[in-house]
């Protein structure tokens, strides 16, 4: 599929009527819940009316868009009113406080449970609701760290070197929350109960390590920094520096790609050696280094990118952005309010993320929400008065 399909009209989108009530902050759980609205779910961003989700503008952008935006002061007897009065036909809850603050709110899943027996409450933290670390605070470098990813990230030899992508956020808050929260929306609405679901960003981490863990079990240690089949010690899996000073990404895991590449960089002669390791990998890796620095990155993209050996260049961010595959794909796009915005992660047939819902402003759609669930104007200036909204 070369270009994202059509949006049906006659066919509502997969989440068409699902309510979501979004507490959550920063970018994992916002970035789910954005997910689940370009679905088509109808979600509800709630903030707090005095400092609202502390994300960078920017950020906050970029992962919130097709939401109505609610302030509202869940420590005030009228704000957890509000929010009871939004539960009663809401299908999923989320939010991202510390282990036991809802409960402290007197809105904990026992309590929202009891009021709606379907709902699917959904709670993303660091390191989950229970075990010794369930209080710690915590981010994505601290989630690395722990489960060994951060340790094997780098060159051999090295002090261990921060990804440049938040893997424990987007990974662990963002896409292991969405596949929870799709899983328990499928049980309720087959049996019409729902579930909490206990999110830890570390332990998403930790369970995805599936390599090292092999590693592991075959031979009691893993591969020290940089040393790994896929972390620097194989020459058909890594970058290499080209003449004008850019990077070429090569993953010539299989051996036909490899043989392909070998012809290509005219060194036919290391076709054999495909599997080599310890100091024959070193000598093929120079042999590779030394080929790669006889053209620029462009020339060689020529020559081998139609020969389909997984060669790609390491491009800036900038230049991913203008990408021509990521714009025929709509994975970037023009932004509702200028700019540039991501479209939806997968494409789905009869189904097109809708291009034109901008983020809302911090209680933008607070007025008319609070009028749709019958509160009088009188009321809703009294709350805003008060500080409730």
């Amino acid at each position: 599929m070369s270009e994202p399909p059509p949006r049906d009209s006659r066919r509502p989108p997969p989440l068409a009527g699902i309510r979501v009530l979004d507490l959550t902050r920063l970018l994992p759980g916002p970035l789910c819940a954005q997910h689940l609205a370009d679905l088509g779910a109808h979600v509800i961003k709630i903030e707090d009316p005095k400092v609202g989700d502390y994300a960078r503008a920017s950020v906050r952008e970029l992962a919130n868009r097709g939401k109505e935006g609610l302030t509202l002061d869940l420590k005030h007897e009228r704000g957890r009113a509000v929010f009871l009065e939004l539960l009663a036909d809401a299908d999923v809850v989320m939010e991202s406080f510390r282990p036991g603050v809802m409960a402290r709110l007197g809105l904990g899943y026992e309590t929202l449970a009891a009021k709606r027996p379907s709902i699917v409450h959904c709670a993303i933290t660091g390191y989950g609701q229970t075990g010794p670390r369930r209080d710690d605070a915590g981010h994505d470098i601290n989630y690395l760290s722990i489960s060994g990813v951060l340790d094997q990230t780098g060159s051999a030899g090295s002090a261990p070197v921060l990804p440049g992508f938040l893997i424990s956020d987007i990974l662990g808050g963002t896409l292991t929350a969405a596949m929870g929260i799709l899983a328990a929306l499928f049980e309720a609405r087959a049996t019409g109960r729902g579930r909490f679901i206990d999110v830890s960003m570390a332990d998403a981490v930790m369970s995805h390590c599936v390599l090292p863990l092999a590693e592991l079990n075959e031979s009691g240690e893993v591969h020290p920094r940089g040393t790994g089949p896929h972390t620097g010690g194989s020459p058909r899996y890594g970058v290499y520096a080209t003449r004008d000073g850019r990077y070429l990404a090569l993953g010539a895991q299989e051996k036909k790609f490899w043989d392909v590449l070998c012809d290509g960089l005219g060194l036919p002669e290391l076709k054999e050696q495909h599997q080599a390791q310890a100091e024959e990998a070193e000598a093929v890796r120079a042999r590779l280094r030394e080929a790669f620095l006889q053209r620029d990155a462009g020339e060689w993209m020529r020559l081998l990118g139609p020969l389909d050996c997984c060669v790609t260049p390491v491009m800036s961010f900038e230049e991913a952005a203008a990408d021509a595959g990521y714009l025929a794909r709509g994975t970037v796009r023009k932004a509702a309010g200028g700019g540039l915005d991501f479209g939806f992660p997968l494409a789905m047939s009869e189904f097109a993320c809708p291009a034109d819902r901008a983020s809302p402003r911090r209680g933008e759609h607070s007025r008319e929400i609070l009028l749709r669930l019958g509160h009088r104007e009188e009321e809703i200036e009294e709350m805003l008065s008060l500080g409730v909204i």
